[in-house]
Order: C-alpha cells, then structure tokens, then sequence
C-alpha cells in the first residue's frame, strides 16, 4: 500500500452478520473504544455477540462512517446495496470471492454511491462458526485484500485500509477478478483437494482408520467447514476454480499414467514439483521460508507437561515456528512434534534428552 496519509476510523462502525469474522471485527473496532451497531437475521447471534462485547443491535437512525458487510457469499449483493442505500458511509464486504459481487452491486447502485463501496477479505477464519468462536486476535499479522474498483473513491479505499491496520493484519491491494485468481489458488483448490481425499474416508473399514496419523489429519482438516458455505463460494468463484481444476485433472492423469507405466522419472519429477510449490509458500511475516526441521517429543497425556516442554524449549533458547500434536491412541502419551530452525534442531534433541524428555530422531 501506498504511504499517503489514511483516513482515521472514528466510528460509529456498523457491523451486518454477526457472526465469526463480523463479531471479530466488531471487537476489534470496541477495543479501540469506537461505537459499534450490530444487524443479524438471527436474533440468537445479536444476542451473543452482544453478551461477548462486540456492540449493540442498530436501531433505525444510525449514522456510520463504516459498514462491514460480513454475511454468506449469497446474501452479500443485497447486503451492500442495503447499507448504501441506507446512509452515507463508506462500506465494505468480507467475502472470499470479489468480482461477482461488484458486478452485481454495479448494476443495481448510482455510480456515486458505487463509488462508496470497496471490497475486502481478511485471510483468517477458523472451522469453527458463529459469534462464540470470534476474537479481536483472529485477523494478527494475516494478510487482507482491498480489492477497490475503477470508481472507488480514494477515500474510501484508505478507511477501509485503516480498518484493516487497526485489525492488526496486512493489507493487500488487488483487482477484484485477481484476487479471485488468487484465492481460487491457495484457497478454494486446497480445500477441494482435502474434500476429496477425506471423501475416500468416509466408508472405509475400521482397521484402515485405526492406521491414521497426523499426516492425513494435516490434509484433511479444511474439509470439516461447512458445505453450505463452500456451494456459495464456490459458486461464486466458479470460472477461476475450473480453470485450475482443469490443470489439475491433467497433472493427476499424469500422475496416473507414471504410476501404472513405472515411470519411475516421470513419478519424481511429479513430486519434485509439490516440493517446490511447498517451498514457494511465504514464510513468517510474509518473508522467504526457511529451512526448518522437526523434532518430535513424546508428552505425557496429563495437564501441565505441554506447557512443561514449552517451557524448556524457551529456556533452551530454541524458538517454536510451529507444532503438531499426534495422539497415540494406543498408550497414554501424545507424539508432538516441534518445527524449528533446521540449524537449531540438534542443540533442541541434545537438550531436551538432557531434561529427561523422550524424543524421536
């Protein structure tokens, strides 16, 4: 983003959908000590996010600087033709997907109020729903698109990066249909793929599922959202998902034909290539990744002995850049495994043995 002078966020700030990202937001917006008016369909989430902090129900003379539009991919167009029409402010949405919301909104709105509107969305969510699962952290150090048009006002576009910086997350400016390009890649496809595979789960023998480990829970896990919500955004974002859809149904009959052929080249230059799409991620802080190593740790299953081997981690001076925790279902002790730097791994194992603790090389 640009360095130019940003509006400052006053409030009031009127929050529609109270729900996970909505009711974070609003918390966000009451720790900074604004006024924040809080519109739902479900009485029950008003009724929530209201008990949690996150603001008061709107009446019908509010007068916001800001509306955030956080409901479902298909409730969005009416949404923020609602908030235009209803007063001056500036207003943005939430949603995942951009272009179609804009070209829907363009063809129902004056170009003055148009010009209002600047998309957004946060990169932060949870498998989790509802207001009970928000919190003014959700949104730390993540990257969130401001996706302004043609007519966008300036201003506007700068309001909604203040929301954004306020939030404590990074801004990102693009173009709506790149931003769906984008998302469409290292969203919708990601959670596609695990939908397929947790698919193969489903009616599999006992024994089989006995087998699993942390590794298939990894690839798995996105897929436990909420189907309703994935029909609408992928609906939404339909021409960008089958365009990479349709790569990848070309690289798994690749894939296939290496495998029954015994095309033992073919097969590593396939799986050279998840190496280096692994490797292209960001890493911390949207920097270059860097090389990590795990090491793995048996825990006790009883209070108090993660947060034990936290705590010698940070005495030995070895900082954790992320953990799993695998769950042995046979005996009473957790595998947990620690990624740290790979230079830093050896000195963590020789002094976490010196501890007492039982690890795995």
């Amino acid at each position: 983003m640009t360095e130019r002078p940003l509006p400052a966020l006053t409030g009031p700030v009127e929050v529609v959908g109270a729900g996970l990202i909505g009711a974070s937001i609003a918390l966000v917006c009451r720790r900074l000590g604004l006024d924040v008016v809080l519109r739902d369909t479900s009485a029950e989430n008003l009724r929530t996010a209201s008990g949690l902090g996150a603001g008061r129900s709107a009446s019908s003379h509010e007068r916001p600087q800001l509306v955030v539009v956080a409901v479902p991919p298909a409730a969005i167009p009416d949404a923020i033709v609602a908030a235009l029409g209803r007063s001056d402010a500036v207003v943005t949405d939430v949603g995942s997907v951009k272009a179609a919301p804009l070209a829907a909104v363009a063809g129902r709105v004056r170009p003055t109020d148009l010009a209002r509107y600047v998309g957004s969305h946060p990169m932060a969510g949870s498998e989790r729903s509802g207001p009970l699962a928000a919190s003014a952290a959700l949104f730390d150090g993540r990257p969130w698109a401001i996706t302004p048009h043609d007519v966008a006002e300036p201003g506007a576009v700068g309001l909604v990066e203040s929301l954004v910086l306020e939030c404590g997350a990074s801004p990102r400016l693009m173009a709506p249909d790149e931003h769906d390009r984008a998302v469409a890649r290292i969203s919708h496809l990601p959670h596609l793929a695990a939908v397929l595979v947790a698919g193969r789960l489903a009616a599999a023998p006992e024994e089989h599922l006995a087998l699993s480990g942390q590794g298939v829970r990894d690839v798995t896990r996105v897929a436990a959202s909420d189907p309703a919500l994935w029909q609408q955004i992928l609906e939404a974002n339909a021409g960008a998902v089958l365009d990479l859809l349709g790569e990848v149904r070309a690289d798994l009959d690749a894939l296939m034909t290496a495998v029954a052929d015994d095309a033992g080249a073919d097969l590593v230059e396939i799986l050279a290539r998840g190496n280096a799409g692994t490797a292209a991620i960001p890493g911390k802080h949207g920097g270059p990744a860097r090389p990590t190593r795990s090491v793995f740790v048996s825990v006790p299953d009883h209070p108090g002995e993660l947060a034990r081997l936290f705590g010698d981690a940070g005495e030995i001076g070895v900082n954790i850049e992320d953990v799993h925790i695998d769950h042995d279902p046979g005996r009473p002790v957790g595998l947990t495994e620690l990624v740290v730097d790979r230079g830093r791994a050896e000195h963590l194992l020789a002094a976490l043995e010196s501890r007492g603790w039982t690890t795995h090389r």
